[in-house]
C-alpha cells in the first residue's frame, strides 16, 4: 500500500516511491506497478493527475477525485501558484543561497520525442536554491581521497522536464544517483560506500489553495529508508527533523 498524506472529498496525495512510474506508458510496456493504478485500488476511486514527479523521483504527488477539480488544480500549476520544495543531495560543496536563471532547451527523448521540434527555442527555467549541510567523507571517489558533499533545498518556479536535475548540472553540483545529468563515479561510489542507489532528491513539501474551499493546505512527505540511511550516516537527521521517518510503512502493493 502507498502512504497517503492528505484526502479528502475532492484530493488525494500519496508519497510517491522512488522507481515508480505515475501511469503507464508505452515507453515501459513490461512495467506492472504504476502510482495512479496502485491509488484507484487502494482507495477504491479513480483519480486525475495534476503533476508529475520524474521515475526517479521520490516525494509528495497530487492527485484529484474528479476532472472539474484536475482542472482547477491544472490551472494553479500552469499558472505558478503552487509552491514546490525538494530537497536534493549533489556533490561537492555549495556556500551560498541563490537563484539559477538558466533556460533550458527541450530535453528530448529518443523515442518519446522523435516527432517534436528539435529547433525549438530554450524555455525560461528559474529555480531557487539554498544549501542545509555540508560533509566531507574519508572516502575515495575518483582521483580525490574524500568526498564533498551538501544538502540542498530546492524550490522550483517553472516546471521545464528534468529542471532541477539539469540545473544542479549546471552549476557543477549534480544531483547524487542522476545516471542522466549527473557524475557516473559519484553515483557509483554513494551507492558502494553509502548503500545508496537511488537518485537523491525528494518533493518534501507542496503548498496551494485547496481548489474547492480557497484554504492553504501544505502536504509533506517523508524519507524513504535509502535517504534516512544517508541522512543518518552524514550526520544530517537533526536538519529536516520534519522529515525524518520514525517508523516505515508496510512493503508497496502492486496495482492491477
Amino acid at each position: 500500500m502507498l502512504e497517503i498524506l492528505y484526502q479528502d472529498e475532492h484530493l488525494v496525495a500519496v508519497n510517491k516511491p522512488a522507481g515508480w512510474l505515475v501511469h503507464r506508458s508505452w515507453l515501459d510496456r513490461h512495467e506492472s506497478v504504476f502510482v495512479m493504478q496502485t491509488v484507484r485500488d487502494q482507495i477504491g476511486q479513480h483519480v486525475f493527475t495534476v503533476h508529475r514527479l520524474d521515475r526517479p523521483t521520490s516525494g509528495v504527488l497530487l492527485m484529484a477525485l474528479s476532472s472539474e477539480v484536475a482542472h482547477l488544480l491544472s490551472q494553479q500549476f500552469e499558472q505558478h501558484q503552487v509552491q514546490k520544495t525538494y530537497h536534493a543531495v549533489v556533490r561537492g560543496f555549495v556556500n551560498e543561497a541563490a537563484t539559477l536563471d538558466y533556460p533550458l532547451t527541450q530535453d528530448r527523448d529518443k523515442i518519446a520525442d522523435k516527432f517534436s521540434d528539435a529547433d525549438k527555442a530554450p524555455q525560461p527555467a528559474l529555480t531557487h536554491y539554498r544549501p542545509l549541510a555540508q560533509v566531507e567523507m574519508p572516502v575515495a571517489i575518483g582521483r580525490y581521497d574524500s568526498a564533498r558533499y551538501s544538502l540542498m533545498e530546492l524550490q522550483p518556479e517553472t516546471g521545464r522536464k528534468h529542471q532541477l536535475r539539469r540545473h544542479m548540472t549546471h552549476l557543477r553540483h549534480p544531483i547524487i544517483g542522476d545516471s542522466k545529468h549527473g557524475d557516473l563515479r559519484q553515483n557509483r561510489g554513494m551507492a558502494q560506500h553509502f548503500s545508496c542507489p537511488r537518485l537523491m532528491l525528494h518533493a518534501s513539501h507542496l503548498r496551494l489553495n485547496h481548489p474547492v474551499s480557497g484554504q492553504p493546505l501544505q502536504i509533506s512527505a517523508r524519507w524513504d529508508r535509502a535517504w534516512q540511511g544517508v541522512m543518518s550516516q552524514f550526520g544530517w537527521l537533526d536538519v529536516l527533523p520534519e522529515l525524518v521517518r520514525v517508523e516505515f510503512p508496510a512493503a508497496y502493493g502492486q496495482a492491477s
